[in-house]
C-alpha cells in the first residue's frame, strides 16, 4: 500500500465555501457512496477526508437496517437525503451514515474511513474504520437526524481520488446474496482505508 497522498493546506473556511448542498445526497446510495470519496466531512473544526463507503440500498438490502421497515431508530433513513443516521453498533460504536436518494427508500451510506485533513493528528490510522471516524470527529448518537446543508456537520467538496475501487461490503455474511454486492467504494491504495481489497479471484 502507498503512502497517504500530500495533505495540502486547508482551512475551516475553505470548507465552508465547499459545502454541498442537500441536492448532493438526492441520488440513490450507490451513487452517493462512490460521489463522497474525496469528499470532506466536517464536524466543527475537525475534518477528514472521505475515502470509504458502503452503499444500503433500501428494504430489499438484506444487509440494511431497512429490511425491518421504519422503527424507532431507522425511520430517519425512509427520510429524505442529506441527513445523518448515527447509531450504536455492538454497545461499543458509533457508526456515521448519511441518509440519500428520495423519501421512502431507506437508502443511506456507512462512512467507513477518513483521512485526516483538519484538526486531527497527520496520522493515517486515526480514521480507519467507522467507529474511529466518529471517535475522531467527536460524533455520537446526540449528532443523529442532522441536516448536513446547515449547521456545524457537513461534507465538502475537497479532492478527487486518482482512483476508486469497488468491492463486497464488510461484516455482511448473514445477507444472503447481499454480502457479495460490491457495495463498498474506496480510495485505491490509500493508507486510511480501513481493509485493503482481497486479492482478484482466478477465473476459470
Amino acid at each position: 500500500m502507498t503512502r497517504a497522498p500530500h495533505r495540502p493546506a486547508i482551512t475551516l473556511d475553505d470548507l465552508e465555501r465547499a459545502r454541498l448542498p442537500a441536492t448532493f445526497f438526492a441520488d440513490g446510495a450507490k451513487a452517493v457512496a462512490r460521489k463522497l470519496i474525496g469528499c470532506a466531512l466536517v464536524h466543527r473544526e475537525r475534518a477528514g477526508i472521505v475515502v470509504e463507503t458502503e452503499a444500503y440500498l433500501g428494504p430489499e438490502d438484506l444487509a440494511s437496517h431497512a429490511r425491518f421497515g421504519p422503527t424507532a431508530r431507522t425511520s430517519v433513513m425512509f427520510g429524505p437525503g442529506g441527513v445523518s443516521y448515527v447509531y450504536l453498533c455492538y454497545g461499543i460504536h458509533e457508526m456515521f451514515n448519511i441518509v440519500t436518494g428520495a423519501p421512502g427508500q431507506g437508502q443511506a451510506v456507512l462512512i467507513r474511513a477518513i483521512a485526516p485533513c483538519l484538526g486531527l493528528p497527520d496520522d493515517s490510522s486515526v480514521g480507519r474504520g467507522p467507529g474511529k471516524v466518529t471517535r475522531a470527529l467527536g460524533l455520537d448518537r446526540r449528532h443523529d437526524r442532522r441536516d448536513l446543508a446547515s449547521g456545524d456537520l457537513f461534507v465538502a467538496a475537497a479532492t478527487a481520488p486518482a482512483r476508486i475501487g469497488r468491492g463486497p461490503r464488510i461484516g455482511v455474511d448473514y445477507a444472503g446474496a447481499w454480502a457479495t454486492r460490491p457495495l463498498r467504494f474506496w480510495w485505491r491504495d490509500h493508507a486510511a482505508v480501513s481493509r485493503p481489497a482481497a486479492p482478484a479471484r482466478r477465473r476459470r
